[in-house]
Formats: structure tokens, sequence, C-alpha cells
């Protein structure tokens, strides 16, 4: 009869590797997450900065058409500078959860007035 052998040194290895790996494996988790969140606002930002240039251009209300679509706590600039009005959008995202410091994403669009556009 052979006596089988129990698990000796190796015993709770598994223990520790999982205790050190688990956090990294959050932190890439949370990282991949905020990456996610930030794409898809600076694509909202985009969209946003469109609208209000093409709105201003045209001699409409440009920051009325950013807030249509801005994400929250957006701030939309609007300025005029001669044959173009460039409309930027910033907006913040927040990092790994709500722990640390906000990013901040940004668009600029410039779109050139349209003849006949009354300008404020």
């Amino acid at each position: 009869m052979t006596r089988r052998r129990w698990a000796g040194r190796d015993r709770g290895s598994f223990t520790a590797e999982l205790a050190a790996g688990l956090p990294a494996l959050l932190l890439f988790l949370f990282t991949g997450l905020t990456a996610v969140h930030a794409v898809g606002t600076k694509g909202e930002c985009v969209h946003a900065a469109r609208e209000a240039a093409i709105a201003a251009s045209r001699g409409d209300d440009g920051r009325a058409a950013a807030d249509r679509v801005a994400p929250p706590g957006a701030e939309v600039s609007i300025t005029v500078d001669g044959d173009r009005v460039r409309a930027t959008v910033r907006a913040p995202v927040r990092a790994l959860g709500a722990r640390l410091p906000r990013l901040t994403v940004a668009a600029t669009v410039v779109a050139a007035v349209e003849p006949g556009a009354h300008l404020p």
C-alpha cells in the first residue's frame, strides 16, 4: 500500500497568490471602465460641439443647441472670429469610481459662418 502525500509546503500558495493578484486585477478593471467612460464622454462632447458650431454659424443660439446633447456637467464656450465660429465643450469624467480627482475631456469644432447669418 502506498501512502499519498498531501500538500506539504505548497499549502496555502493559491490563497497568497490570489491575495496578491486580486488588487491588481481590480485596478485594471477600474482603469478600463474609466477609459471606456472617457471615450463615451469624448464622443458626446464632439457631438455637442458640432451642434453648437453649426447652430451658431447659422445665427441661432449655439449654447442651447449644445446643452440639449452635452454630457452632464459640461461647459460650453462659443467664440466668433471673423468668418469662423469655434465651439468648445469640456466635461468631467470620474476616474476609478469617485475616489480620485476627475479627468476632463474636451472637444473643439470650427464652422464657417453662413452667408446672411446675423451673429450677435
